[in-house]
């Protein structure tokens, strides 16, 4: 038996060739991999009894009990070990077998190096996403209330969260839509020294022009028709503690001018008000659109730009970390099995595979809609594949025809996009690079279902 290298992953090798032990041991070990090497199922059965092993390298002929045998009692003992079985006598009906055994390669002799290597790293990865999946607790996930993940990228939005609660700047929040950046500024608030103040959220884009400034300042009685009482507005509500302005480049020209001089001034001048409101309000803004670009293009002061980006914090999508995504996963289907009453299904491991492979345009968000529509339609203990949406399975490529009209072409990528944001509407229309009006002109006029 080989001297495992500390530190690493561990695999066991059973073969009853010994230059085939050799072989395989040797270039594992120099591609950094602990490995311990057997003759046999027996001696395999007493190494995984006394050490943890993370991949066990199996022949499928073996003397006396077969590899076959080996790979059925890891399935059923040893969840956390996976098993690549080799044979030099292949057969579909032998890799069948295996693979319905529960190996999770299978490779046939003679292989090369690389071939071994693909096998054995496929095989790790597959393990390691069944892992991160699996239930942990709370403050294994993420170090900061509300949140999931510990990628690299959200590290650094974590230890920006930490300096940022520390003071009082102006701090601008950016990124894609869905990566949760409201969560972002209410971690701010939360960990900072205003946290028994209001925190209030605005939508700086959900708000009528005409509504905005009264919205956001107040206005006095009187101020104009309808204005029968005086009525604070979110800047006053939110004194002494932090107001959240999402959506912060749908704001006016003239209205960024009033804006800039509350920024300047901490004060507000009430619509219909003579004279200015104090108030001691922490400003978190939030933009999912380049305010640099926007400043070239006139539609963005630079002034109030410089003002906004003295703390700036970048959240990054849902694509660019990693094996959140399973993390995320797993807590979204414990958050809906909970409310729905259910035990928490299993992630099939095909499941887990599509969902690091998807690309996420709409981000957390996205990912959140979705495991809410598969736990809820779950019939079973466990979800797989097909429970996903129709954009997240594979599809064999369909023959080319040119006998499609426009139309056809056009209403089938309408669907793709609805069904790949969980039909929210306002999102589609943003990818197809229209307005929700002009989506629903096209809903209609092209014959599909307006969900």
């Amino acid at each position: 038996m080989t001297t495992p290298v500390p530190d690493s992953e561990t695999i066991l090798v059973v073969d009853d060739a010994p230059e085939t032990l050799e072989v395989v041991r040797r270039n594992l070990e120099a591609e950094g991999y602990r490995v311990v090497t057997v003759p046999g199922v027996a001696e395999a059965l007493a190494v995984l009894e006394a050490t943890p092993i993370d991949l066990v390298v199996t022949d499928y002929r073996l003397p006396q009990v077969s590899g076959l045998d080996l790979v059925r009692h890891v399935r059923e003992n040893l969840r956390d070990t996976e098993v690549v079985m080799i044979t030099g006598y292949p057969s579909i009906e032998g890799a069948i077998e295996a693979i319905k055994t529960g190996a999770a390669e299978y490779l046939c002799k003679p292989f090369t190096d690389d071939e071994l290597f693909e096998a054995v790293r496929r095989a790790l990865e597959k393990k390691s996403r069944r892992r991160i999946a699996a239930p942990a607790p709370a403050a294994a996930v993420g170090p900061l209330p509300g949140f999931v993940g510990r990628s690299e990228s959200m590290q650094h939005v974590y230890a920006a969260i930490r300096k940022a609660a520390e003071t009082t700047a102006t701090v601008l929040i950016t990124g894609e839509s869905g990566t949760g950046k409201e969560l972002v500024a209410r971690a701010i608030h939360y960990s900072s020294r205003r946290s028994a103040a209001p925190f209030v959220a605005v939508n700086c884009g959900g708000i009528p022009e005409g509504l905005i400034e009264s919205e956001l300042f107040g206005h006095m009685k009187g101020a104009f028709t309808g204005a029968v009482t005086s009525r604070a507005g979110f800047f006053l509500t939110a004194d002494g503690g932090t107001i959240f302005l999402d959506e912060i480049s749908e704001l006016s020209l003239p209205l960024q001018v009033k804006f800039l001089r509350v920024l300047q001034d901490k004060a507000v001048y009430m619509v219909g008000a003579s004279h200015p409101r104090h108030v001691d309000v922490r400003i978190v803004a939030a933009t999912n659109k380049n305010l640099r670009t926007l400043v070239e293009r006139r539609v963005f002061r630079e002034d109030l730009y410089f003002r906004l980006n003295v703390i700036p914090i970048e959240v990054p999508p849902l694509r660019e970390r990693g094996e959140d995504v399973l993390l995320l996963a797993r807590h979204f289907a414990e958050k809906f099995s909970r409310e729905l009453g259910r035990p928490v299904p299993r992630l099939s491991d095909a499941l887990l595979a599509n969902l690091v492979a998807y690309p996420w345009p709409g981000n957390v968000r996205e990912l959140e809609n979705i495991i809410q529509r598969v736990v809820v339609m779950a019939d079973g203990e466990e979800i797989d594949v097909p429970s996903l949406p129709v954009s997240m399975r594979f599809s064999a490529p369909r023959p080319a025809t040119l006998r499609r009209t426009l139309a056809e072409v056009e209403a089938e990528h309408v669907r793709a996009v609805l069904t790949s944001v969980n039909d929210n509407k306002t999102r589609a229309a943003k990818i197809l690079g229209i307005d929700r009006k002009t989506l629903r002109e096209k809903l209609k006029h092209l014959g599909v279902a307006d969900p």
